[in-house]
């Protein structure tokens, strides 16, 4: 009589730790929040890549660009290169590598909860080989003043509270303006950015303006 007590109670206590282990499961994020994440953390880093490939491109004076070094908020290094149209055409294209190192803008939320969700601390890294980092191309129409096209495809690695890849593929158009200089920078708030982010088995539909 004995055994089958024993047995129940382990049965019970199997139960009971299972489903504390599924009540915390339901507290963390879906694989498409993972990914919602993932490209949260690199948002901002978008708009640093495209000023710094326009800052490349306005001070080029050869077809590689002098690379272009930025920081995050938070931590690490962002650095832009690569090759640029030279000529006296108004239409130029940029061809340019993102390259990262421990990268992070500080911790992100999902936004629908607003302030009460909780905060993930990420990091971004790149390969050191340029040829494998993410690619941003950009096509110019007209600068200084005219409009442009572009891409940012390719994988961040993370580290952190989140762990793994997130592949960006992500297509963008704006207006252009001039810098005062005599050259051309994109003007804020008219770049329209769409594409994916995806992580493990997560995707993120991504529709900003920035």
């Amino acid at each position: 009589m004995n055994r089958p007590t024993s047995l129940l109670a382990v049965l019970g206590l199997t139960t009971f730790l299972a489903a504390g282990v599924l009540g915390c499961g339901s507290d963390n994020v879906s694989s498409d929040e993972q990914a919602e994440l993932a490209y949260l953390g690199l948002d901002q880093a978008v708009e640093k890549s495209l000023a710094l490939g326009f800052a490349g491109f306005n001070t080029a004076s050869s077809a590689n660009i002098s690379a272009q070094n930025g920081t995050g908020a938070a931590t690490g290094a962002l650095i832009v290169t690569g090759q640029v149209d030279q000529g006296s055409s108004s239409n130029k294209g940029m061809r340019l590598r993102v390259g990262m190192t421990d990268y992070s803008d500080g911790p992100v939320r999902l936004p629908e909860d607003g302030d009460k969700s909780t905060p993930y601390s990420i990091s971004y890294a790149t390969s050191t080989d340029t040829t494998a980092q993410p690619e941003l191309t950009l096509s110019l129409r007209n600068f200084p003043t005219g409009t442009f096209t572009g891409t940012l495809i390719g994988a961040f690695h993370m580290q952190g509270e989140l762990e793994g890849d997130v592949a960006l593929d992500l297509t963008m158009s704006g207006e252009l303006e001039s810098d005062g200089s005599g050259g051309t920078r994109r003007k804020a708030g008219t770049t329209h950015v769409t594409g994916t982010a995806v992580s493990g088995e997560g995707e993120y539909h991504v529709d900003v303006t920035i």
